[in-house]
């Protein structure tokens, strides 16, 4: 095998993420916020960014990990996490 076989390409993981956040994102626009996909870490973290209504919501963490990650790592198992930056 080729190194490029054995390695993933992490923009090929970015874009299945996105394409995952893609589907939840109208659930979490429907009660005024949003979400964004920073970046997925080495490690296979998706790091995200959760903007409007979900700031500061005592719901957002909910969101985070029963909605978002369930999500995301229900589809796509690299994914070991999911981590809010600010």
């Amino acid at each position: 095998m080729t190194q490029a076989q054995t390695t993933p390409n992490p923009t090929s993981l970015f874009a299945r993420v996105q394409q995952v956040i893609e589907r939840i994102r109208p659930a979490v626009q429907s009660d005024g916020g949003d979400v964004e996909l920073i970046e997925i870490t080495k490690e296979g973290v998706a790091r995200i960014r959760l903007h409007g209504a979900c700031v500061g919501c005592p719901s957002s963490k909910m969101t985070l990990h029963m909605g978002i990650e369930r999500n995301i790592r229900e589809k796509i198992p690299e994914v070991t996490g999911v981590e809010q930056v600010h």
